[in-house]
């Protein structure tokens, strides 16, 4: 649900939503590790002014812990293409 929200909230964001892929990863039962991929252009729009774009989405994300109990990581990366 998390990733497919922030991959949809990112292809509104960058210039090429093509480019924007989201990967999810389990890291135990109470942590996950969710990483937005895109194009290197875009990664600056994604983590905004002083990082309060990415700092907004956290804060977004982390009221999902109380729904379901799982602490999330985002990170943003840039393809490597």
């Amino acid at each position: 649900m998390i990733d497919k929200f922030l991959e949809e909230f990112a292809k509104l964001l960058v210039d090429n939503p093509a480019g924007v892929r989201v990967e999810r990863s389990d890291v135990d039962g109470t942590f996950c590790e969710v990483v937005i991929y895109a194009d290197k252009i875009d990664t600056g729009k994604l983590i905004g002014k002083d990082g309060k774009m990415i700092n907004s989405l956290k804060t977004l994300i982390s009221g999902c812990k109380a729904k379901d109990g799982i602490s999330y990581r985002v990170t943003v990366k840039a393809n490597d293409e």
